[in-house]
């Protein structure tokens, strides 16, 4: 796992605590950005798997 992925889990976490706070509290504000956490959090493991995929690639 590089860094990007670990950035990404741990952002997805983030918000996924972030979400459910808000849902439980009805704070609609907290629960956008727990998900607005997650997708940056899918968007990081997307960058790292790329780049995984291009180190790969320049293997061969």
């Amino acid at each position: 796992m590089d860094k990007e992925h670990v950035k990404g889990a741990a952002d997805k976490a983030k918000g996924a605590v972030k979400d459910a706070a808000g849902k439980a509290l009805d704070d609609k504000k907290m629960q956008a950005e727990g998900k607005l956490d997650k997708a940056k959090g899918a968007a990081r493991e997307t960058l790292g798997d790329a780049k995984d995929a291009a180190k790969e690639s320049n293997r061969r």
